[in-house]
């Protein structure tokens, strides 16, 4: 993201609002502007935790992100916030009704393509710009979805044309594959494309109610092409789903075209930017190289040629799960952050013991006259880093297997169109499993962030409500949580057979994802000897895998003897999390202790901190299946839950430099809580007062709109009878 600025000192572009309350507005009196928050304000305490920080943050951010991403990201936000019109602004994004905000988000739109064809962005600087403004709009599945099934799915002639026209946005598309009656089961989908040799055509037809294609999104109103998952029929034989081009809205006036029943499914509980739409064909006719062709294809004469190898065009699925992997991460990134600065500005009660270390707290003066004690943070109450410092250690985990996870799928498909495909069933159990369990951490997280925040986290002010709506159709859109541990426990399984039955199989190179599953099981934990042998990450990870290896194996072993797979679906999401959990913290190690980068940035120190809270965190989390088996002991139990919570006092001291490291600008969080200046209080009045219903009061002397027709009659005649108060 952008580099942390230095207090007293903003970075290479600016990236946070504007003083609240410095604008006078119509119908507030005066004595308002006469106050002040009280002492010690949000900004003197996030100077305090700034200074007490052990590393700099500035360097974590290039750890994180490397320099060349971070200036795409500043030089992206200048030009998005020089916007002449201002068209980029989200003041007033909380205030809108779904009708304003979709319209507003069509302008930001519009004026986006302006700027991407002007300033010649590549697909990063358009992927970094979409993060920045930070709202899923009409255009989200064009660039997320569409052009990525074109690039991966079509022939070289396709790509071509195709993709030049949607890269200028003479086209603009969407994805169609989820049905009214069918979304995980693919193989159900009901539309047809049936192939007509005599027109060299392909007829799409909906046979029922619960074969519209649901859910789509920018299909509602927006997309004048769709990419339509439908069963090919050719010469009598129903082949599956294939991916087919469809023409939805004329190019010249945006109507949908004749044997085409399309529109919007309406409000849901975020995502309202976006126009999800319902699509129904009456056998709607488009040209046979229509079809994407890269791999299955139908000549003209209506034979079929079926791909090399079936599963090898999971290509575009893969990269979707693998960038919700690393976009997981930035959003629980986001959450942690608010919830953090917040939390070291907020002070309740009075606790000297656990404001100790806490210079604002020990050098309060209070002012003439009164008697009013420093309180203390609520960071420093060992319940709200309980709460909060391992999600801080989660988007971490999360954000190193993110990267991690991009760059195999890279490995993979560069493997792929070489012809070698060794590397796709791992990959694909990987980002399968993953894409469940870092959106489920991360939904848990933000919402766990706002609840940390008290009262304030329910306002919409505090950027949290409306971003965890927008965020949790992850947990289901390209694959529903629970479903996908199936694909990952199936590969597991099928792993331990075959390490079982042959040992010269087990991977030797310790970048596979499953060398462990081929390590022998021991009774016990004898690597942790002693309480702080739980600090070092060789033995948290002899303690993953052993846990994710025993659930493997013993499952395997029931199902050899009977046990049906639907009596294993519960075993099996057991499996793919503590599979992918291992992962985690494998990614995470490697870069607390082993990526050089970190050592010459002088951050090993915090990482490797965060890196065994996560571990002890997690491992507390998921107890019963370190226990049961007797591999962790009573003792050893103990041990954890005590180097827990020191793991907690040892992250505390950097808790504020940690999630100002994510580098996340004023302008993504949107939130009074979570400004990087701490004038929360301010920020929180003034939205207040922008609150339509209090502006519109104050241009009628502060009586609200209705009053006269409803209250006023209430109130002066009312239904009981006059009373002799003064009221």
């Amino acid at each position: 993201m952008t580099t942390p600025p230095k207090d007293k000192k903003e970075s290479k572009h600016k990236t946070a609002f504007v003083d609240p309350l410095t604008e006078r507005l119509p119908g507030i009196p005066d004595f308002f502007y006469n106050l002040a928050a009280a002492k010690p304000t949000g900004h003197e305490s996030l100077h305090a935790e700034r200074a007490r920080a052990t590393f700099d943050s500035a360097a974590m951010t290039r750890v994180l992100f490397g320099a060349n991403l971070i200036s795409v990201f500043e030089d992206t936000l200048a030009v998005l916030q020089s916007d002449k019109d201002n068209v980029f602004d989200k003041e007033n994004r909380y205030y809108m009704g779904r009708s304003e905000r979709f319209k507003d988000r069509l302008k930001m739109d519009s004026r986006f393509a302006q700027i991407a064809r002007e300033n010649k962005w590549n697909d990063t600087q358009r992927t970094v710009a979409n993060l920045l403004i930070d709202e899923p709009g009409t255009f989200s599945l064009h660039t997320g979805m569409f052009m990525p099934c074109l690039n991966s799915q079509g022939t070289d002639e396709q790509r071509k044309y195709w993709l030049g026209l949607a890269h200028n946005y003479r086209i603009i598309g969407c994805y169609a594959q989820t049905e009214l009656g069918h979304g995980s089961n693919v193989q159900g989908l009901e539309t047809t494309a049936t192939y007509i040799p005599e027109t060299e055509q392909f007829e799409i037809h909906s046979p029922s109610l619960t074969a519209s294609k649901w859910w789509v999104g920018g299909l509602g109103k927006t997309a004048t092409h769709a990419i339509v998952m439908a069963r090919l029929i050719t010469k009598g034989k129903d082949f599956g789903p294939h991916p087919f081009i469809v023409p939805v809205r004329s190019l010249e006036n945006h109507k949908p075209f004749p044997g085409i029943m399309v529109g919007d499914v309406g409000p849901k509980m975020g995502f309202n930017c976006v126009d999800n739409g319902f699509m129904l064909f009456n056998k709607y006719r488009i040209p046979r190289d229509h079809m994407l062709m890269r791999y299955s294809k139908v000549d003209k004469e209506g034979n079929y040629h079926a791909p090399p190898v079936q599963r090898i065009s999971y290509g575009t699925m893969i990269f979707v799960r693998a960038y919700l992997v690393a976009s997981s991460a930035l959003a629980l990134a986001r959450g942690a952050t608010v919830a953090i600065r917040y939390s070291a500005i907020r002070r309740q009660f009075s606790d000297p013991a656990a404001s100790k270390d806490d210079a604002v707290f020990q050098n309060f003066s209070p002012a003439p006259g009164s008697k009013a004690k420093c309180e203390t943070a609520v960071i420093d109450y060992s319940l709200q880093q309980y709460r909060l410092f391992p999600i801080v250690a989660q988007s971490y985990a999360l954000h190193f297997t993110g990267f991690w996870m991009l760059r195999i799928y890279a490995k993979m498909m560069k493997s792929m169109n070489e012809g070698n495909l060794d590397l796709l069933p791992e990959v694909h159990a990987a980002s399968s499993g993953l894409k469940s369990l870092t959106t489920t951490i991360a939904a848990a997280g933000i919402e766990e962030a706002r609840r940390s925040c008290g009262g304030h986290g329910y306002s919409l002010f505090s950027g949290l409500p409306d971003f965890l709506n927008t965020f949790l159709p992850l947990v289901t859109l390209e694959g529903d949580n629970h479903l996908l541990t199936q694909q990952t426990a199936r590969y597991l399984l099928k792993q331990v057979r075959k390490y079982a039955q042959d040992p010269t199989k087990i991977p030797s190179n310790d970048s596979s994802t499953t060398k462990y599953l081929g390590a022998p099981l021991l009774p016990s934990w004898t690597t942790a000897k002693n309480e702080v042998d739980l600090n070092d990450p060789v033995v948290l990870l002899d303690a993953f895998g052993h846990r994710s290896k025993r659930l493997v194996v013993e499952l395997a072993t029931k199902m050899s003897k009977g046990q049906s797979w639907n009596d294993s679906l519960i075993e099996m999401y057991a499996i793919s999390k503590a599979h992918c959990q291992y992962i985690l913290l494998k990614n995470f190690v490697h870069a607390a202790h082993h990526d050089k980068r970190a050592q010459k940035a002088g951050v090993t120190e915090p990482l490797a901190t965060l890196c065994t809270l996560f571990g002890l965190s997690t491992m507390e989390q998921e107890l019963s299946e370190f226990v049961e088996d007797g591999f962790v002991s009573q003792k050893q139990t103990g041990w954890l839950r005590s180097q827990l919570k020191k793991s907690l006092l040892a992250v505390r001291p950097n808790a504020v430099a940690l999630v100002d490291s994510w580098g996340i600008p004023d302008y993504v969080l949107n939130s009074a809580l979570g400004r990087h200046d701490g004038k929360v209080y301010e920020s929180m009045f003034e939205m207040a007062l922008k609150e339509p219903l209090n502006v519109n009061a104050r241009l009628h002397g502060d009586v609200v709109e209705g009053y006269e027709e409803y209250l006023r009659p209430l109130i002066r005649r009312g239904l009981a009878p006059p009373s002799k108060s003064n009221l």
